[in-house]
């Protein structure tokens, strides 16, 4: 399992700590890091433009020439507006802690 979220993320925090709860140790990243155009271009593959933090600050603060981009050059330019935590489990990814986030991450 990878984990791709920031250390400071509130929802990130408390996924990583409910994995950890259930005995859960995924390889985290940080996506300031680690958001390569690869796994970049296979979260929008698995996820859409779902995978797009609109409600983010750095979304906010885009103009709207920017925002109209396409996701894959927006994430590659602004890795933290990638939906956080992202979340691979047995290849397919998913981003949020929703209760289906949970549901596949925890099994």
């Amino acid at each position: 399992m990878r984990f791709l979220g920031l250390s400071n993320c509130d929802t990130c925090r408390r996924a990583l700590s409910e994995l950890r709860e259930a005995g859960v140790e995924p390889e985290v990243i940080d996506v300031r890091e680690g958001l390569t155009p690869d796994l970049a271009a296979a979260i929008l593959t698995d996820v859409g433009e779902a995978a797009l933090n609109r409600r983010s600050t750095t979304w906010r603060a885009l103009p709207e020439a920017e925002r109209t981009a396409d996701p894959a050059a927006l994430l590659a330019a602004h890795p933290t507006l990638l939906k956080r935590p992202a979340i691979e489990v047995d290849g397919r990814w998913s981003v949020g802690w929703d209760a289906a986030a949970r549901a596949r991450a925890l099994g």
